[in-house]
């Protein structure tokens, strides 16, 4: 393996710039038609003196990092302004060389402690540190002109036993033999507003593209799809029976993951849910077709609730609760087989699990654990291109992709920033319907160019239409 190199941080600049949806989005408590989009720029320099910009986007989602009904949707987005502001000054509080790696390793910690002096969870206080790895990671990958896959084959973040949760796992052998593919799959999500068949538009957005799941299907070509559930077993089985009837009608096998968003009291809840659905034959395939279901139990009771005490038959993966490092080893104990991989609760928490369950699955000899791959409503740029980049280099075969669905693509940018990308990206994206959008045909997704210098960006934002989060 190549030696991971240190640098020093020099500058972390901090941006957003606002997203407006084109249709409204219901998951858990919130329905969003509108939210700030967050930007991080880190210069690092190498020991030879020489410097590289780096950079990373993330949506500031409200409702989901703290599900606190007092706090609007604006208190929300300051409290991520703020975890972003002391990942800043833990990075730069340290002015002496580390790794990728341990840069995250030695303020991980204390960025965690500040972030709970002002009240903050540990999946809030995690976005932070999320878009500074990134970047430093993007920066680093563009300083030896090397991509993201070819830089984590040979470990240049240098992850390893800095941190006690990394330690054991064979970072360097795990690491080398992974193999992404040129493409993956589309997930699409299915949310608690949206029109199931074209009939049920009353009012129509009329941009041209897909509003109705009907349409989605014929437009997109999914086989994959991500279910929002809300807690009410018999509104829960009504909508699914609606969803069904559109999925049935194609010839082909078809996938579906259940997103529970906390919206279940107990497992009881989840156990009745799927008992309804195998009793209901319209409801048959569907259930088949259930890969495995998202943390449907409430955070303050997921780690506690032991999930075999209730006869389920479909694999359980932990997503809000993940918060902390070792949540998956704790979520283990009580019986999921999964967790999320989400770029804003953590780009090396997702290597990490990633690794684990590889380790876990040798150990028991099956392949039983598993990660998923799923979207806070990631957006065209930076944003989706590294979740993509990420998931794909982990083996993952299909990832959620909902930021497409709900936002006119990057209609909202300047033209020049939109043909940046499109000339750099033509296979992840196209134009049409007025605006460069994520390209799905037969529900792939194209990543090879991806596979450039840096982390998987051959363009950048415009910086300067931002507005700073100041220092």
């Amino acid at each position: 393996m190549i030696e991971a190199p240190r640098f020093i941080l020099r500058d972390i600049e901090l941006f957003e710039r606002p997203v407006v949806l084109r249709l409204p989005f219901r998951f858990g408590v919130v329905t969003l038609t509108e939210c700030p989009q967050a930007f991080a720029r880190v210069r690092i320099e190498l020991a030879d003196g020489s410097s590289a910009w780096g950079a990373a986007a993330e949506l500031m989602a409200p409702k989901w990092f703290d599900k606190n009904m007092a706090l609007s949707n604006e208190d929300n987005f300051d409290q991520l302004r703020d975890v972003l502001r002391l990942a800043r000054q833990a990075y730069l509080g340290d002015r002496s060389s580390a790794t990728a790696f341990g840069h995250f390793a030695r303020n991980h910690d204390g960025h965690l402690a500040a972030a709970a002096a002002q009240g903050y969870n540990p999946l809030l206080a995690s976005y932070g540190p999320a878009l500074l790895d990134r970047a430093v990671l993007d920066a680093l990958c563009r300083a030896r002109d090397t991509s993201f896959y070819v830089a984590m084959g040979a470990n240049l973040a240098g992850i390893g036993d800095a941190r006690a949760e990394f330690s054991g796992l064979n970072m360097d052998a795990f690491l080398a033999g992974l193999a992404p593919s040129a493409g993956i799959e589309a997930r699409h999500t299915v949310g608690l507003v949206d029109a199931i068949t074209t009939a049920e538009l009353t009012q129509r957005v009329g941009d041209g593209l897909p509003e109705s799941l009907e349409e989605v299907v014929q437009f997109y070509g999914h086989r994959y799809f991500k279910l929002k559930v809300g807690g009410n077993i018999t509104a829960d089985l009504d909508r699914l029976g609606a969803i069904a009837s559109v999925l049935d009608r194609s010839d082909h096998p078809y996938f579906i993951s259940l997103d529970g968003n906390e919206q279940y009291a107990d497992a009881a809840g989840v156990a009745e849910l799927l008992a309804g659905m195998r009793a209901a034959p319209k409801l048959r395939r569907l259930h088949e077709a259930i890969a495995f279901i998202e943390q449907p139990i409430a955070r303050k009771l997921a780690l506690s609730t032991d999930l075999r005490a209730v006869p389920l038959g479909k694999p359980v993966i932990i997503d809000e609760s993940d918060g902390e490092l070792d949540t998956f080893v704790q979520a283990r104990a009580q019986g999921y087989a999964g967790v999320s991989s989400k770029t804003c609760k953590g780009f090396y928490k997702s290597i990490l699990n990633a690794a684990r369950c590889a380790a876990w699955n040798l150990e028991e000899g099956s392949a039983r654990y598993f990660m998923s791959a799923e979207d806070l409503t990631t957006q065209a740029g930076l944003s989706v291109q590294q979740d993509l980049a990420l998931v794909n280099l982990l083996g993952i075969t299909h990832v959620e992709r909902n930021g497409h669905h709900y936002v006119n693509g990057m209609a909202a940018l300047a033209p020049a920033e939109q043909v940046a990308f499109l000339n750099a990206h033509p296979d992840v994206y196209e134009r049409s319907h007025g605006a460069v959008r994520l390209k799905i045909k037969q529900g792939l997704i194209d990543l090879r160019s991806l596979d450039c210098s840096g982390f998987a960006s051959a363009a950048l934002p415009d910086f300067a239409a931002m507005r700073s989060l100041g220092s």
